[in-house]
């Protein structure tokens, strides 16, 4: 088998043909590598890529940054290993080059086997899908928590059934420390914790056994409240009374021969691991069974476990008289059980078949007697009792003269029970011995299916499984999930393990409750002909009227070991209830196998969910019906069929039935054509087949069928309910379905038309499948309540909006953040309501509530956006003649609206500030008059100190004061909000954020402030935000205190303070608050003399920042270069800079622009290109007399002053020096009181007043250098 190349299980690797990896560098690289081998060399759309690579929080020029991603990526990998498709792109991969897809293929591979009656083959394949895994799956992918949690359950599926192999083959003792091991970590893993018991049993250890299951069943009880499941139970039961035969999967043991591994044995943990990962390098043992390998030489020859094993490469026996597949009865215990002489006793059979002919052996006569059906304790009144599973569910020998029963009406007696033996033997050609003759299958009426069966190989065994634990299963999901067809292959594959036959009833034509026994009746071949409908009262009329159905049916089945399937339950689910009870309870040899969309609520009833088909079964599902449709078609045909393939799939929710009824469409409309109409699904979809019954037919008959079936309250909450997105909370659903919602979501749930799951809180959360929302919404569109429906989530997500908003701000942060992420699909909706109804004052409430979110996550692009079209609402309160504003203290979200006066006035103008804090997000749209005369009319509209400027979003009216340049006003607004805020009761969190934000000017401008303001600010503003419990205020302030402290020199501090802050904001997960963190923290390991661990974090920073939004972004890049140009490395110096100025629309910022401008003309100086170099510091000079340039950054003429001496000095032979000296005097003259310069600015003046010396002569430089002393700024610029 080829090696893999793309290996997502664990963190992301790329290996070259010969194995050594590539590698690729940056977190977010990695990540859109891993979306794009999770697709298995699919097209995965642009958007979706964005997503999911920047999780959720898209830079502003997401295309170009996610165009820069891949074209990283392709010089990683080669040019052509991602290929563009129209919309998106794909990995030139085939599935089985990426481990997660090859896994997925071996375990089915391996899982196919062991149903087969396989289990030697099932160890190799199971064997070499566990060693692909290295780590967690997807450990790149952070965002895709469910996708990697459901691999890690897939991996724990191929672990039990790799232990199933195991266990059958006789490898109990080698298997039993990794299942101690896994189950010491999934403590509460049944089937697991059952695995181990059967080891210990088949291992002849059952004291052990007895004395773990009581450690599980206190520990169930303990950490659940609940007691072991009916498959611990019932093997607790055959612990105590050992006892052979069963349904489902299970231990079957070998000989004692069989049970001895050529490997030898391991201590300690298995090959993978206690969590199940484990060294799968070179050498490793990779069974994961304590040194068992099975090897593939044995195999391939027929031989498991050695020569002389007495395994035969099914994983039958063989006795020592050679008779194939045969297990000598060498003693039979006191039931009339057999036994084998070399072999732990038998306790049950697992899902591995019995292909030698075992299952058709017949029973010595002299055996053993039966004892008729097994005595139990009377019924509770009132309680229906249904038994455990039967005394001998195996299955029985092949009948005889004495035992056969050859028609359904003859009784079958019991009085010799049959043999155990295994239950899931096949029933084909295969599974009878060579040259025996081919027997009689059992009876039944299940009939040959006309179509393939995709996937559900997992399911199938589950069902197995249950079946051996459960008279009573039902297989429960929403209508076209696939239920009616799972179970019938599920009863086809353990057919064998009833030997009376599997009977299917099908309840969907029963058009009355009462008629719920005769139609079943009929199914088992016990009346000739029932009829449903019209015709039924005469056909009635012409039977026995004393003839009571259910006693026939008790009585047909009564000595029978049958599986009985009830398909189609719902409409009468009462009457099929009843009938099940009674039935379970009189024939203690039968099983019941039933559909439902909602349960039969029987006391002893297993729900085994039928879910959605997963992306990759559901694609193959559609690839297999497609052909069949339109032959040739195939889904990855080409780019553009592969993603509208993948879209289809994903838009349908994974229900088969909808899509076959796409695929169908396939002989008409091409994949895209399809997905493009979704939208009108239930018209589009309406080509089912001729043969089957009407509501299959068509998606809307589907559906239709479960909406009868609802009560007007069911009816009207799930009308409501398609008004939300992403699902909801139980008090969400009252407050828009009203008070019906508690007790109808809970039916809904029951009958498969709301799907409930656990959220993060642990608070139940509920969603419907897309079919069924678009399908509740057209109803509610008939009804003509959508207005009010929508409305109520309106009102209800705006309260949530507006009472969350100040929990950000306290020790309830992180809650008030997780549950704003949670809902903010549905608060997008209701803002959306909010607009497309103008309605000002609910999207006013809205947006002002959301912003401060907004800001924390740094989801700028959403708080512009939605600012931008809440402003057009109403009146622009900006306008010439602009009113001043009046004080106001309260917040305007502190009441909900309606609001007046000056609230609502407040809140307008808030709408503006909002969109005003995002304007680096569009600068071309603030570089223009109209936007310079707002700026300047939002400056005039407040005083300093008003209340409302001291809290959001008043406050962020300092950036238009910041941006008209009035730096003496910036200065007094900062002190005035601080006094303002200490001077307010209820005032706190304000007062802390005016500090840090004065602390972070004064870091700034030392020219405002004495010695150690800024970090008396810092630390004031820290203890208040610690008091308040908020983590992302602490983290300000603490970045604020280590940016005094670089002011001051004070290199190691300030590391000290940037290192706490982002562990706080780690903790937050503030990403983009976090990775500004980090960039500051390079830089001052740079100064701090620590030059290569700074450069790594800078360049980690940029690997890892989300593109043209990152704040974070753009000063990496700067300090990157400014490191890269003063070590030499000027051309990757200049790649950076030049990347800045492609990437990022803040680079065009006056500020920005200027910095970048120093650092280009600073690089052409180094690299003696000073004529350009004179040319570009010009200007930048420039661009630092502009008014925000000055109030922020006032050193920065300095250092440019300096970059223009040093290139003054050396162009045209050094002519020019005495200019030179004169800039140098000026940077001096300039340079703020107290200032701190960098190492780089140091470095850069120390070598131009090196050269202009060397070049002048002490005493000119001095006089050069004294006249330069008291030039202007504007007067120094005009020397170069």
């Amino acid at each position: 088998m080829d090696p893999v190349r793309y290996r997502i299980l664990g963190t992301t690797q790329v290996l070259r043909p010969d194995g050594s990896p590539v590698p690729v560098g940056g977190a977010r690289l990695r990540a859109l590598l891993t979306v794009l081998a999770l697709r298995g060399g699919r097209t995965v759309p642009a958007g979706m890529l964005v997503d999911e690579v920047w999780e959720g929080a898209p830079p502003a020029d997401a295309a170009g940054a996610l165009q820069a991603l891949v074209g990283r990526l392709r010089r990683a990998l080669g040019a052509d290993a991602v290929v563009s498709a129209e919309g998106g792109y794909r990995l030139a991969a085939a599935p089985d080059d990426i481990d997660l897809h090859r896994f997925e293929r071996l375990v089915g591979e391996g899982t196919r086997a062991l149903a087969d009656g396989d289990p030697a083959k099932a160890a190799v394949v199971l064997d070499d899908a566990l060693a692909l895994w290295r780590g967690p799956a997807l450990a790149d992918l952070p965002d895709r928590t469910a996708e990697a949690a459901r691999q890690a359950t897939r991996r724990l599926d191929a672990l039990r059934a790799r232990h199933t192999a195991a266990l059958a083959l006789g490898h109990a003792e080698q298997s039993l420390p990794e299942l101690t091991a896994l189950c010491d970590t999934h403590p509460l893993d049944e089937p697991l914790q059952a695995l181990r018991l059967r080891a210990l049993r088949d291992a002849g250890r059952t004291a052990e056994a007895l004395v773990a299951y009581e450690d599980v069943r206190r520990l169930l009880a303990d950490r659940l409240g609940s007691d072991p499941g009916p498959g611990l139970r019932s093997l607790h039961t055959e612990l105590l009374r050992p006892r052979g035969g069963g349904w489902g999967p299970g231990p079957r043991a070998g000989d004692g021969a069989s049970r001895t591994a050529p490997g030898g044995t391991r201590s300690g943990r298995g090959a993978h691991g206690a969590d199940g990962l484990g060294d799968a390098g070179a050498g490793a043992d990779r069974s994961g069974l304590g040194g068992v390998r099975v090897d593939r030489e044995s195999y391939g020859s027929g031989q498991v476990g050695g020569a002389d094993s007495g395994v035969d490469r099914h994983g039958g026996t063989r006795s020592d008289g050679g008779a194939h597949g045969v297990r000598p009865l060498a003693d039979v215990d006191a039931g009339g059980h057999g036994r084998t002489p070399d072999a732990p006793d038998t306790h049950g059979t697992g899902p591995l078949g019995d292909p030698d002919g075992e299952a058709h052996r017949t029973r010595p006569a002299d055996a053993g007697t039966g004892t008729g059906p097994r005595a139990r304790p009377p019924a509770a009144p009132g309680e229906t009792h249904v038994p455990g599973p039967p005394r001998a569910l195996g299955v029985p020998a092949a009948p005889d003269a004495r035992t056969a029963d050859p028609a359904p009406g003859r009784a079958h007696t019991l009085d010799s029970p049959a043999a155990p033996c295994d239950l899931t033997a096949r029933t084909d050609a295969s599974a009878d011995p060579p040259g025996a003759p081919r027997l009689t299958p059992p009876p039944g009426n299940l009939r040959a299916r006309l179509t393939s069966f995709v996937g559900r190989e997992a399911d199938i065994e589950a069902i197995r499984g249950d079946l051996g634990t459960a008279r009573l299963v039902t297989l429960l999901g929403p209508g076209g999930a696939g239920k009616t067809r799972l179970s019938q292959e599920a009863a086809e594959s353990v057919r064998d393990g009833a030997p009376d036959g599997v009977w299917l009833a099908e309840l969907a034509p029963v058009d009355a409750p009462e008629a719920v026994p005769e139609a079943v009746l009929t199914a088992v071949g016990a009346r000739e002909t029932v009829l449903y409908g019209a015709g039924a009262e005469a056909m009635r009329a012409g039977s026995d009227r004393h003839d009571d159905p259910v006693e026939r049916l008790a009585e047909h089945c009564g000595k029978r070991r049958m599986l009985l399937i009830l398909d189609n339950c719902e409409h009468v689910v009462e009457a099929a209830a009843r009938l099940v009870a009674e039935l379970l309870e009189r024939c203690p040899e039968l099983t019941v196998l039933a559909t439902s969309r909602e349960p039969l609520g029987v006391p002893g009833e297993l729900l085994r969910p039928v879910g959605p088909l997963p992306e990759p079964v559901a694609l193959q599902l559609l690839a297999d019906r497609g052909a069949a449709a339109r032959p040739g078609f195939r889904v990855d045909a080409d780019d553009e069929t592969a993603a509208a393939c993948a879209e289809i799939c994903l838009r349908l929710d994974g229900l088969p039935l909808a899509i076959e009824l796409a695929a169908a469409r396939l002989r008409m409309l091409t994949p895209r054509q399809i997905a493009d109409r979704l939208d009108d699904r239930f018209r589009l979809l309406t080509s089912g087949s001729r043969t089957v019954r009407p509501r299959q037919q068509t998606l809307r008959a589907v559906v239709d069928w479960s909406w009868e079936l609802l009560d007007e309250d069911e009816r009207d909450v799930l009308r409501r309910l398609s008004v939300f997105a992403g699902g909801c909370d139980l008090t969400a659903a009252e407050a828009v379905c009203g008070p019906a919602a508690l007790d109808s979501l809970g039916s809904l749930v029951d009958k498969s038309l709301v799907v409930a799951a656990p959220s993060a809180d642990g608070a139940m959360r509920y969603r419907l499948l897309e079919t069924v929302a678009e399908y509740a919404g057209e109803r509610l569109d008939e009804t003509g309540r959508r207005a009010e429906a929508e409305r109520a989530h309106l009102t209800y997500y705006r309260e949530l909006a507006r009472t969350t908003d100040a929990l950000l701000r306290g020790p309830g942060q992180l809650a008030a953040i997780e549950r704003l992420e949670r809902e903010y699909e549905n608060l997008r909706i209701a803002l959306r309501h909010a607009v497309a109804g103008r309605d000002e004052q609910e999207a006013l409430c809205l947006i002002l509530s959301l912003a401060w979110y907004w800001q924390m996550r740094e989801l700028r692009i959403e708080a512009r956006n939605w600012s931008r079209e809440v402003q057009a609402l109403g009146p622009d309160p900006f306008t010439e003649p602009v009113r001043p504003a009046q004080p106001v203290w309260e917040r305007c979200t502190d009441t909900p609206p309606p609001w007046t006066g000056e609230a609502l006035a407040e809140a307008r103008r808030g709408v503006h500030l909002v969109h005003l804090a995002c304007m680096d997000t569009e600068l071309d749209a603030w570089q223009t008059p109209a936007a310079q005369a707002k700026l300047r009319a939002i400056a005039a509209t407040y005083e300093p100190g008003m209340p409302q400027t001291c809290r959001l979003p008043g406050y962020l009216w300092i950036f238009a004061v910041m941006l008209t340049g009035d730096v003496e006003r910036l200065r007094i607004v900062l002190d005035a909000t601080v006094r303002t805020s200490r001077e307010t009761p209820g005032y706190d969190w304000e007062l802390a954020a005016s500090l840090h934000w004065r602390a972070n000017m004064y870091a700034n401008r030392s020219d405002w402030a004495g010695e150690g303001d800024a970090i008396r600010d810092a630390e004031e503003s820290l203890e208040i935000y610690e008091r308040l419990g908020d983590l992302w205020g602490t983290a300000e302030a603490l970045a604020a205190r280590a940016e005094a402290c670089e002011r001051k020199g004070e290199w190691d501090r300030a590391a000290a303070n940037y290192e706490a802050a982002i562990e706080r904001a780690e903790r937050l997960g503030a990403h983009a608050q976090k990775g500004v963190l980090r960039a500051r923290l390079g830089s001052v390991m740079i100064e701090a003399g620590e030059g290569e661990r700074g450069e790594r974090l800078l360049r980690a920073v940029i690997d890892e920042a989300s593109g043209g939004n990152d704040q974070s972004m753009p000063f990496a890049r700067l300090i990157l270069a400014g490191r890269l140009g003063m070590t030499g490395r000027i051309s990757e110096a200049r790649e950076q800079l030049r990347l800045l100025r492609e990437q990022f629309k803040i680079a065009h910022f006056v500020v920005f622009d200027a910095f970048i401008l120093g650092a280009e003309a600073w690089l052409d100086a180094a690299d003696g290109r000073y004529a350009r170099s004179l040319d570009t510091i010009k200007r930048a000079l420039e661009r630092a007399e502009e008014p925000l340039s000055e109030a922020i950054a006032p050193h920065m003429r300095s250092a440019f002053l300096s970059t223009a001496a040093f290139a003054l000095a050396r162009v045209d032979g050094g002519s020019r020096a005495r200019d030179a000296a004169r800039c140098l005097g000026a940077a001096d003259g300039l340079l703020p009181a107290r200032y701190v310069a960098s190492t780089h600015e140091r470095e850069v003046y120390g070598k131009a007043a090196e050269r202009t010396r060397a070049v002048l002569g002490d005493a000119a430089y001095e006089a050069a250098y004294t006249e330069g002393g008291g030039l202007s700024s504007r007067e120094a610029t005009a020397l170069i």
